[in-house]
């Protein structure tokens, strides 16, 4: 007799209020509804729309339209899109490869209709029925496995201890290592064993058909150890995940005459050259004979070349998505556009010659190029004994691709060739703001407008950066060599390779790796490894300081600023601080304001500092009344010299788990 499963859904998430849990109980009785329907996750973490919004319309459009009668579904998978960047919606279904076209129609029409109700207004949302996989998203989607989301346990209650010990680890395994292979028609593998003496057991494995083959792999290993956590000693069980699953039971659950019957994918069409028309009686032999030798082999030299070119481009292709998957992983899809080829980068910068060379650090050269289009760029070439190492390289890549604002250096692409590591940027020509503020001869190039320019620009990058660009920023490296100036002295943030992405809701982070430039960096940063916006906040308020006063935070004696700056602030007199060449020149009413702003953000407690937002504020209108400041954070080093250090902090990971009172069959909610 076959054991039918109770389920109940359940992740593992604190319920932390009452709203949340009535939320949960109005979704249970949904689910309720459905029998078929397992479980569904939203990610309101990710973004939320209004009703009637745009992306609100395009969501009913694309759901509406997504499996109509004419909608190709023969082989259980459908990718579509709708509406204009940045409220365009992608959504993505696929069945189990053992379902008939038109079930799998009506199962992800069910599950599309009922998603919006149990996630509204969420921008993201997945929903799981036992043969079909539904989700939707404001962001692409497609061919893309995303490690972080979150995977559900179902398992049968019934014990079978000898079935799971002996039998069912071989099956998942062989099913686990076949679904790859099918290609994108036929990403899943059935098996069973009816040698067992406990009973039969059946396995299936499925992925999504958009994933390589690599992806696929991945997703079905990861799952499979979910298998592991929740289903041992037990007559059956699944992890399922937005882009693949893995099933066993000691019953028959797939169609298995449909699984062996399997359709392959239409073969390509072949075109084939016309047969040879019959020759005029006025033709000669020996010209019928000519055409019968040259003609063939005209033929056969197109067909070698078109061949050949084609395997050559292939190859060059498979190759660079190659390079994306081993060095960023899921990501690498996405950076395609970005992907630059070594010789497009050398012929740009005439090889790397010295006359194109623009600068020299401790990561490497920077040279200027130009593109065939005739775009100026700027190549920062990273050398191997660079102190800036892989990961801060990626790092980059993936953080400063992602954003877009006119107080960030944009990021064109990268090259990863032959051990060679590039980042192209657009060309900024004015180089950054330390190649002036702290030159003698050049500082008086800096007057009062454009260094109350430069301070408004880097707080408005800032700003952008920790609150209102679709990820939170973290820069944890800013400092004036840092900060670029454009042709008409704006501001451009640059450097990422330190840069960390916080989650929108999170306060801070912490880490075991200290990275930064003495001078810049918070007290609570150095001391207990903790980040925030604040930590970026002190380090603006640093560079502040020196703008006014021309001088460094690190270096000789005099250039104990925080000290100075405090002890003029207390004596009444902060535009003492100030570069002697702005003293006549300057707004007096600006200056002091930002010598006070300068102050806020440099304090010891970082609570007390402002946010960038209210320092935009602050800046735009100078009637607003400031707080008073507190004695700042003082450090005080002989070199200013980027710091790489690990601390050894006691970090602690706590999960929660929670089950449904009542509930013969259990799911949990694997961890982000």
């Amino acid at each position: 007799m076959v054991q039918l499963y109770r389920y109940s859904f359940i992740p593992l998430r604190p319920i932390v209020s009452l709203a949340f849990f009535l939320s949960f109980l109005s979704h249970l009785l949904i689910l309720t509804a459905q029998p078929d329907f397992r479980a569904n996750e939203c990610y309101p973490e990710r973004g939320n729309y209004t009703n009637t919004s745009a992306y609100d319309t395009n969501l009913k459009t694309l759901l509406s339209d997504f499996t109509s009668d004419d909608t190709n579904i023969e082989y259980g998978f459908i990718n579509s899109s709708y509406g204009q960047n940045p409220e365009t919606v992608h959504a993505l279904g696929f069945c189990s490869g053992d379902m008939k076209p038109e079930s799998c129609r009506t199962c992800l029409l069910n599950v599309s209709i009922l998603l919006p109700r149990l996630c509204p207004n969420q921008k993201e949302a997945v929903g799981y029925y036992d043969n079909c996989t539904f989700r939707y998203s404001y962001r692409s989607i497609f061919g893309i496995y995303n490690v972080s989301d979150v995977s559900f346990f179902l398992w049968n209650p019934a014990n079978s201890t000898t079935l799971t010990d002996q039998y069912v680890p071989v099956l998942l395994d062989k099913v686990k290592k076949q679904a790859p292979t099918g290609g994108s028609h036929r990403m899943f593998a059935a098996a069973n064993d009816t040698t067992s003496q406990s009973g039969n057991v059946y396995a299936f494995a499925q992925c999504s058909p958009d994933l390589s083959e690599h992806d696929c792999r991945s997703c079905l290993e990861d799952v499979s150890k979910g298998i592991q956590l929740c289903c041992n000693g037990k007559n059956g069980g699944r992890v399922i995940n937005p882009s693949c699953y893995i099933r066993y039971e000691s019953f028959l659950f797939y169609d298995y005459t449909a699984v062996s019957a399997q359709p392959s994918p239409p073969p390509a069409t072949t075109i084939m050259p016309p047969p040879p028309q019959a020759s005029g009686g006025s033709d000669s032999t020996g010209s019928q004979t000519v055409v019968k030798i040259i003609v063939p082999i005209i033929i056969s030299v197109i067909l070698i070349c078109l061949v050949s070119c084609y395997l050559l481009r292939r190859r060059t292709t498979k190759r660079r998505q190659s390079i994306l998957t081993e060095n960023f992983g899921k990501e690498g899809s996405n950076l395609r556009s970005l992907q630059f080829s070594l010789a497009t980068i050398e012929a740009a910068t005439n090889k790397f010659s010295e006359e194109n060379q623009i600068g020299k650090g401790g990561f490497g050269a920077v040279y200027k190029g130009t593109l065939p289009d005739g775009q100026e760029i700027a190549v920062k070439r990273l050398s191997r004994s660079s102190v800036q190492g892989t990961l801060e390289f990626k790092n980059e890549i993936l953080l400063i691709a992602k954003l877009q604002h006119r107080n960030l250096v944009t990021l064109l692409g990268f090259c990863l060739e032959e051990q060679e590591k590039i980042l192209i940027y657009e060309y900024v020509p004015n180089k950054s703001i330390d190649f002036f503020l702290f030159d003698s001869e050049k500082q008086r190039l800096f007057s009062w407008p454009e260094r109350f320019k430069i301070i408004g620009g880097i707080a408005q990058g800032l700003s952008y950066l920790h609150e209102h660009s679709r990820l939170k920023v973290i820069h944890r490296d800013l400092k004036p060599s840092n900060v670029l100036l454009d042709n008409k002295m704006n501001p451009k943030i640059a450097d990422f390779g330190m840069a960390r992405m916080v989650a929108i809701d999170e306060e801070q982070g912490s880490t075991n790796r200290i990275v930064g430039t003495y001078g810049y960096m918070a007290p609570e940063y150095i001391m207990n490894g903790q980040f925030s916006e604040k930590s970026d906040v002190f380090s603006f308020g640093v560079i502040v300081l020196e703008v006014l006063s021309g001088k460094r935070n690190a270096g000789s004696y005099e250039s104990y600023l925080l000290t100075n700056v405090w002890k003029q602030w207390n004596e009444g007199t902060p535009l003492q601080i100030l570069d002697p060449f702005l003293m006549e020149s300057c707004s007096k009413t600006e200056a002091r304001k930002c010598v006070q702003i300068g102050l806020l953000c440099v304090q010891q407690n970082p609570e007390e500092r402002p946010t960038m937002s209210q320092i935009v504020s602050y800046l735009s209108n100078l009637s607003i009344e400031l707080p008073s400041p507190r004695e700042p954070a003082f450090f005080m080093h002989s070199n200013p010299t980027t710091l790489v250090a690990d601390l050894s902090l006691d970090q602690t990971h706590q999960s929660s788990t929670s089950k449904s009172a009542g509930s013969n069959e259990k799911s949990w909610l694997l961890p982000r």
